[in-house]
């Protein structure tokens, strides 16, 4: 993994809306044995260019061994629960999230850019 953040408690929840309002952070929900969360990750593995979106903190939750707290991530940001799915949040709201093959690295870098423009 390109340094994410593993997500296992719902106290680094809490600290990730606070994150948020000093920079983006980005949750990647992944389901371990599903073929579709694995080539969605791999995706984002292979085009992830941390220099393009360096300010961008970018966690990362095994729902399968957590799945209370993907529970709880779908109720917090008033998200249907998917998977895989990400999550963009900015200033403790989620701004953007998709999932399955809608995840794409060039679109959350639009995402990104199109914050650090507002």
């Amino acid at each position: 993994m390109n340094n994410w953040t593993p997500l296992d408690t719902e106290a680094q929840l809490e600290a990730i809306k606070q994150e948020s309002h000093e920079r983006p952070v980005l949750i990647f929900k992944h389901s371990t044995r599903c073929s579709i969360s694995a080539t969605a990750w791999a995706r984002l593995e292979r085009n992830w260019k941390k220099e393009e979106i360096s300010r961008v903190k970018p966690y990362y939750l095994d729902l399968l061994s957590f799945r209370s707290l993907s529970n709880k991530i779908a109720q917090e940001f008033s998200v249907d629960h998917e998977s895989p799915q990400i999550l963009l949040i900015n200033r403790g709201e989620c701004v953007y999230n998709a999932s399955h093959f809608d995840i794409s690295f060039d679109t959350i870098k639009e995402q990104v850019s199109a914050l650090e423009a507002a």
